[in-house]
């Protein structure tokens, strides 16, 4: 049986959720500001709703499109200051790209990005 999806989740119930070892839950709350879960007695993580978005968008970040975690990071406090206007989605570009000296390693950035303000785009005029 899963939790609804707007409860809680432990750190137990998150890491097998998706299928993400504890401990790199827990690496993660040290590498990303933006990952704070509650922590009850006993330091018992406590995943909110918007905790779970976020181990999910690091999740894809890392281990799907191949970002570093200094690249994710500066990715996620680029969309802190705006994820939502589309205007903001070419600054959220360059901001995004960490400086490699490998060309396929941009191109893949690169790529991944721009995946992200196509997706941008389509949800901003699915609202409209």
């Amino acid at each position: 049986m899963t939790k609804e999806q707007g409860a809680f989740r432990t750190i137990g119930e998150l890491s097998k959720e998706l299928s993400i070892k504890p401990h790199i839950l827990r690496y993660w709350e040290d590498q990303f500001a933006v990952l704070t879960p509650l922590k009850r007695a006993g330091s018992r993580r406590h995943y909110r709703p918007e905790d779970v978005m976020m181990v999910k968008t690091i999740n894809r970040l890392l281990n799907e499109e191949g970002y570093t975690i200094k690249g994710a990071r500066k990715f996620l406090s680029s969309r802190r200051r705006g994820p939502e206007m589309v205007e903001d989605a070419p600054q959220l570009a360059a901001a995004a790209l960490p400086l490699a000296s490998n060309m396929q390693e941009d191109n893949s950035l690169i790529l991944a990005e721009l995946k992200t303000i196509r997706d941008q785009l389509t949800n901003a005029l699915n609202h409209a």
